[in-house]
């Protein structure tokens, strides 16, 4: 087996995948029981899912117009192998909630099946989904009846012509349906997770929020990251979070939400009708208060501004089956290989432990930033990783 102290080393080339077929000796210092811990003192107990790399849409910060190389069918973890990691995750290393993502989870055919199956033998346990909500109303009933808790909805603009210009697809009016049928079925809560473009959608903030409270949905601005398949990705195109408050002070008061954040990647917000505060900034610095009631909350994820690396809580497994354990990380275990060799359970465990025990300490590597002189984006793209 291939130790990941051997890929936090550097010695591995970028986008190298480390295979694993059998279980060896265990990464020096790697914990031998209990759950996904690593060495930065971090337990990782989300697990995220990716279930195939294609999708519908063609997202300009995501990939080109034209696609992208898709993975060929084989290299796909079947229905089987995705039960058989989350049964593990959950039974022998404390995996607390699962997620599904892609590409677009919802052109998988066996999606209900999943879900279901993985459902039956854990009841208890959480299962979201991230989509796009192309195709949501038709399958939303069958999701829920299968077991899924609730959904996360890409959507960066309620505009169509801006919707079209963005994601190369003419489709807002089929998304916006979906998203009702989702509340309609119960899939509670709903959040929506938003990015800004400089010159595309960021004056459309305001516009997306005001949607967003009217339905009850919880809104999610997320600062664009370097993770685009045209490497086209500049700190100077980034619409920040500190920018995304300024643009949304122009149509409510925004004050900090009361309950502490935790592990959650997104800062929140209470919004108030604009002049609820005399002092907006004092209102932000919670330094100025009021008794009246928030519309809502909003919230921010600034990963690249105001990284959270220390409080992560993720594991990710690609489509392809390949363990990732950062978002940024520039190497992989292949756990599809030793799924596909008969490995058992216990083994198996024990290759998940390895690897997030060699889990950068942020963005790749053990100092957060993306314009550090050691920052380098990964081979594969948003679509291709699973978010």
């Amino acid at each position: 087996m291939a130790h990941l102290s051997d890929a936090s080393t550097g010695s591995v080339p970028l986008g190298t995948s480390i295979p694993v077929v059998r279980r060896g000796s265990s990464t020096p210092g790697a914990p031998t029981r209990g759950g996904l811990a690593d060495r930065w003192g971090r337990v990782a107990t989300d697990l995220r899912i990716s279930l195939l790399d294609k999708c519908n849409l063609r997202c300009q910060y995501c990939m080109p117009a034209e696609g992208l190389d898709w993975l060929p069918r084989a290299s796909l973890m079947s229905a089987d192998e995705i039960f058989r990691i989350a049964d593990v995750g959950v039974r022998l290393l404390g995996v607390e909630e699962v997620r599904f993502t892609g590409g677009e989870p919802l052109v998988r055919a066996d999606l209900v099946d999943i879900i279901s199956r993985i459902h039956r033998a854990h009841p208890k346990l959480p299962i979201s989904m991230t989509t796009n909500g192309i195709g949501l109303e038709k399958k939303v009933g069958a999701l829920k009846k299968a077991g899924l808790s609730r959904i996360n909805v890409s959507l960066d603009t309620i505009c169509p012509q801006t919707f079209a210009e963005l994601t190369r697809r003419d489709k807002l009016a089929e998304v916006l349906t979906g998203v009702d049928a989702a509340a309609a079925a119960g899939l509670h809560p709903i959040k929506i997770n938003a990015v800004l473009m400089p010159g595309l959608n960021d004056t459309q903030g305001g516009e997306l929020l005001a949607w967003a409270l009217a339905g009850n949905y919880q809104l999610r601005f997320i600062e664009q990251m370097p993770l685009d398949a045209d490497h086209k990705w500049t700190r100077e195109g980034t619409v920040t979070a500190g920018e995304i408050r300024e643009k949304l002070l122009a149509d409510v008061d925004l004050a900090p939400f009361e309950r502490p954040r935790g592990s959650s990647p997104a800062q929140l917000w209470n919004v108030y009708p604009k002049g609820t505060f005399t002092d907006t900034q004092a209102a932000l610095e919670g330094s100025e208060t009021t008794d009246a009631p928030a519309l809502g909350q909003v919230g921010i994820i600034a990963s690249v501004t105001e990284p959270f690396c220390s409080a992560c809580t993720r594991t990710r497994i690609t489509a392809d089956g390949k363990i990732r354990s950062c978002l940024f990380s520039l190497t992989e275990t292949d756990f599809l290989s030793a799924l596909r060799a008969g490995i058992t359970d216990e083994d198996f465990a024990q290759i998940w432990r390895d690897a997030m025990w060699g889990k950068p300490k942020a963005h790749g590597k053990d100092s957060a930033g993306f314009e550090s002189a050691d920052f380098q984006q990964p081979a594969r793209s948003m679509s291709a990783i699973g978010g």
